[in-house]
């Protein structure tokens, strides 16, 4: 049945690709400016809003406390937003697709923009794999007679064609699955507030619930807070999206800064209003909340919420939600993938087929589909390969995080090299706040983040630690490591001179 899936999988993309394909011309498209600024104020939030929010939220109350999970989600918030203003600032004066790999390689060094840029490929084309494989659990909530396998290639194809449309195909499907999460999280809140005064529901023990019970609102001290910063952390990863995004922008000087200027109150409304509702309606101990998981709809705090309040159908309503946001996640990821491949083949950093752009349409449709066949190739070991199919997953874990390093990283040169220029920095159409304070709050958290990911293996002596752990939470580091030090060895590249930065090519003209 599984073979049977592929080849009708295959078939489907087939029919669909026939039209694109027939006009793919051979020389060298560009992709079309077509995204409106409602399409990234919606891609920026609608990446911060998925399952690390509707379930794994829970999670981060029980583990820390209510005041615990409030902190860290108040200083990863406070890291993100830093991280925004910088992508914002570098987007907005050069905005191109695969922004991340360019910044690294214009301002910092060659070899770091090659490891940045295929960091970042592999992440999401490994995501949208596991993001379709999570559709077929979702969807056996309603259907669990029926293979996981067809609903997870529905929305293969479904990403695909969506991908091989436009950009702005892309960008319009996204608003309305943005639009979704967000009616869900607003009717989460304004339920929560009602319980919290005691309207029309029965008023909980706020006092005990926010307190944990006397534990003045935190569980398990500095190590709490810092085991929900990793939940926390990749909650929130997506955000960079709008950093993608503004190479198809119709007026980049404009959307980037208003998706930007949003993420802080974003941050501020959907995460941390949510943690106080969850922390106030529901106590740290409760059983649901020890066993949230990203595929366990009954347990979503969301759920527990909105059944309180007497909405019987609560588990059916957060279930089609979280489907939305997982499709939104696949959908996304395969985008941010092919944007970065096309970006890398046209700095030369990857097979020049790669940069071949469907002159209607707009889309690099080679890098389109390797992207897709990579995802599906870690789709079918999900099925076959649930050894190879782990470590692919854990590979890809840090990359995320290895991409707000590399934009901090970025940012300080960028804004060096702009002041060593002689050029004025007041004259930038948006310049981020509290430079260089911004950058080095935000790099320095990221390495807190990333290297504390998994300090449990590390007890006892080398000979105890939990190498097995060690190897599938770190992997992603020694890949980057070797993506870097393979291609400096090779290119014999070197620091760039702050003096010799290219700051002209691709730039928007100053205000």
């Amino acid at each position: 049945m599984c073979k049977l899936g592929f080849f009708l999988f295959l078939n489907a993309l087939g029919l669909c690709l026939g039209g694109i394909m027939a006009d793919n011309q051979q020389q060298t498209g560009h992709l079309k400016r077509t995204m409106k600024t409602r399409h990234l104020s919606m891609i920026a939030l609608g990446g911060t809003i998925g399952t690390g929010l509707f379930v794994a939220s829970g999670a981060t109350v029980s583990q820390a406390g209510p005041l615990g999970a409030l902190t860290a989600y108040a200083v990863i918030g406070v890291m993100v937003y830093f991280l925004m203003t910088s992508l914002g600032e570098m987007a907005t004066y050069m905005p191109v697709s695969g922004s991340f790999s360019v910044y690294a390689d214009r301002f910092v060094d060659p070899a770091f923009g090659f490891a940045m840029g295929w960091n970042y490929w592999f992440n999401w084309a490994i995501t949208v794999a596991v993001e379709a494989a999570t559709v077929g659990v979702v969807m056996g909530f309603w259907l669990p007679d029926v293979p996981s396998w067809i609903w997870s290639t529905i929305v293969l194809v479904l990403i695909t064609v969506i991908n091989l449309l436009s950009a702005k195909a892309y960008a319009e499907t996204e608003f309305w699955m943005a639009m979704v999460k967000i009616i869900a999280v607003v009717a989460f809140l304004i339920v929560g507030l009602m319980t919290i005064l005691g309207i029309m529901f029965k008023q909980p023990d706020i006092a005990r619930n926010l307190s944990a019970g006397g534990h003045h609102g935190f569980i398990g001290g500095f190590g709490g807070i810092l085991s929900v910063f990793m939940v926390a952390g990749f909650s929130f990863q997506g955000t960079e999206m709008v950093g993608i995004t503004a190479g198809e922008s119709e007026t980049p000087e404009k959307s980037v800064p208003a998706a930007v200027k949003q993420i802080f109150w974003r941050i501020l409304l959907f995460y941390i209003l949510a943690i106080f509702v969850i922390g106030a309606v529901i106590y740290y101990k409760d059983p649901n909340l020890l066993r949230s998981s990203e595929t366990n709809i009954a347990v979503s705090p969301f759920t527990l919420v909105f059944k309180s309040a007497g909405l019987a159908a609560a588990a059916s309503i957060m279930n089609a939600v979280i489907l939305t946001a997982v499709v939104s996640s696949a959908n996304s990821g395969l985008y941010a993938s092919t944007r970065m491949l096309y970006s890398m083949a046209i700095d030369g950093m990857a097979p020049k087929i790669f940069k071949r752009v469907n002159v209607r349409t707009g889309i690099p449709v080679p890098a389109v589909l390797a992207t897709v066949a990579v995802g599906l190739f870690t789709y079918v070991t999900s099925i076959f390969g649930q050894g190879l199919y782990y470590y692919l997953v854990a590979a890809s874990g840090l990359t995320g995080f290895i991409a707000w390093i590399g934009v901090a990283i970025s940012h300080y040169r960028f804004r060096r090299a702009f002041v060593a220029q002689g050029k004025d920095v007041d004259k930038l159409r948006y310049k981020a706040k509290w430079f260089p304070f911004g950058p080095i709050v935000a790099l320095v958290l990221s390495i807190v983040v990333v290297l504390g990911q998994d300090t449990a293996s590390f007890k006892g002596s080398i000979a105890d630690w939990n190498w097995p752990g060690i190897i599938t939470t770190y992997l992603a580091l020694p890949l980057f490591i070797v993506l870097y030090f393979g291609y400096k060895i090779k290119h014999h590249t070197k620091l760039r001179k702050l003096t010799e930065v290219d700051l002209e090519t691709h730039a928007r003209p100053l205000d």
